[in-house]
């Protein structure tokens, strides 16, 4: 653990040592594929419980089928 740890400061030490503009480029280099993953997954994680609990799309939609459809009146006998 305690490499780990010293690599990681090494190389906070590398990137806080650059000039601004190489220090962003280096940051959204990393952060920007590490963001997107964490989407996907969050993403991936919601939709399964929602799925489980009954309130995803699907389950909408197919409540907004049944209320669309016209109710058929009978017509009674005078």
């Amino acid at each position: 653990m305690h490499r780990i740890a010293g690599w990681w400061d090494g190389v906070e030490l590398w990137v806080a040592g650059l000039p601004f503009v190489p220090q962003f480029a280096v940051v959204l280099a990393a952060m920007v594929p590490v963001c997107f993953v964490i989407a996907f997954v969050l993403d991936r994680v919601l939709r399964t419980m929602l799925h489980a609990l009954g309130r995803d799309r699907v389950a909408a939609q197919e409540v907004a089928a049944t209320a669309a459809q016209p109710r058929r009146i009978r017509k009674e006998a005078a």
